[in-house]
């Protein structure tokens, strides 16, 4: 029986990830009916926005989409396509694993660090004042009597929620994903010395959390100090779970670790729903140029189909990419040596040679 799936092929460069990604993903032999729909930049003037409602009402019928980069157009009125994805699915979970593989030209070895950041709560919830607004002078006059703490009046204000539920529920993912994939530590990321009542309250409730999960090593780290062992000891971290802010920062870290984005796949992941995408953007100057890494995106492929229930096939798929990597034949200009290499190949010419890898038994 075919997986019903949701298929955004995005924008810019994102047809042409998403092409040959699809051709990766059918031939490890899983069969697949996907629900082509449209959304981004391109979209726009027949819809009226960048993610019109059909899209959504495609990924929570089926429940699993995989998408190609997405410009937000400038003045949509949207922060960001994939925020309001996020949203209006309530992916309250960012994963993103970072893994080094031999070929990729880095300063690292041997890392692998998966990212559960949590996608809903902290400053990025967009609950924001502008300077010099009536009623960013009411919020300023009310925390300064309240807190009894001087705000200054040409300030602009961004609240920073943080909640007990939210928190088990991003905490919860991230101890369920390190028992079932066999990882042996969960590390929870803050700022509690400082921001005691959210920072602090996420760190208390990731603490009582982690009672509940004997079997998984926890413990707790600062984000700044965490950033610097990152640099110096990352072989010394497994499953980091973070609030939003943190977590997207750190998550770029973590990619700079293994050889950038291009190779940093990503899910979004909710109660029952999950969007897997490449998590570069678009880089519309490249548009039909063939010229792309679409590594990134076939890694968010194979954590799809994990998400599946395909392991077997997303083993073979990794083993694949990892292979094509490995020899650096069939790789694009951004894994060579050097970056005007002529041995490069196009987006389309890294899927033939995953593909053959994938027929060898790679």
């Amino acid at each position: 029986m075919a997986y019903r799936v949701t298929f955004i092929p995005g924008d810019g460069v994102g047809p042409e990830l998403s092409e040959a990604t699809r051709r990766v993903l059918e031939a490890t032999g899983v069969e697949f009916d996907w629900d082509v729909r449209d959304a981004g930049a391109d979209v726009v003037e027949q819809y009226g926005t960048p993610l019109p409602d059909h899209v959504l009402e495609s990924i929570r019928a089926n429940r699993v989409a995989i998408k190609g980069p997405i410009t937000t157009p400038i003045g949509s009125g949207f922060r960001s396509v994939n925020v309001a994805l996020r949203k209006e699915l309530d992916l309250f979970c960012c994963l993103r694993p970072c893994k080094s593989y031999p070929g990729v030209r880095s300063r690292y070895e041997d890392v692998d660090i998966v990212i559960c950041r949590e996608n809903t709560e902290d400053l990025y919830a967009g609950i924001e004042f502008e300077q010099g607004k009536p009623e960013t002078g009411k919020l300023i006059e009310f925390v300064s009597e309240l807190s009894g703490k001087e705000v200054r009046p040409d300030s602009g204000v961004s609240i920073k929620p943080i909640s007990v539920s939210g928190t088990q529920r991003i905490g919860r993912y991230a101890f369920e994903y390190a028992r079932r994939e066999g990882r042996r530590k969960v590390t929870a990321v803050h700022k509690a010395n400082i921001m005691k009542f959210s920072d602090g309250l996420f760190l208390q409730t990731m603490r009582e959390l982690a009672k509940e999960y004997p079997d998984i090593q926890f413990e707790d780290r600062i984000v700044d100090n965490l950033c610097m062992q990152l640099v110096q000891r990352p072989e010394e971290y497994d499953v980091l779970v973070l609030p939003n802010l943190y977590g997207d920062i750190v998550s770029d870290l973590c990619a700079g670790l293994i050889g950038g984005l291009g190779l940093a796949p990503g899910a979004n992941i909710g109660d029952g729903v999950a969007v897997f995408e490449a998590t570069h953007g678009s880089a519309p100057k490249y548009k039909g140029m063939n010229k792309v890494n679409p590594m990134a995106m076939m890694f968010s492929g194979v954590l799809m189909l994990r998400h599946l229930g395909e392991r077997e096939a997303a083993d073979r798929l990794e083993r694949a990419i990892a292979a094509v990597i490995a020899e650096g034949t069939h790789v694009t200009y951004d894994m060579k040596p050097t970056r005007d290499d002529p041995t490069a190949v196009g987006t389309s010419q890294v899927a033939d040679g995953v593909i053959e890898k994938l027929q060898a038994g790679a």
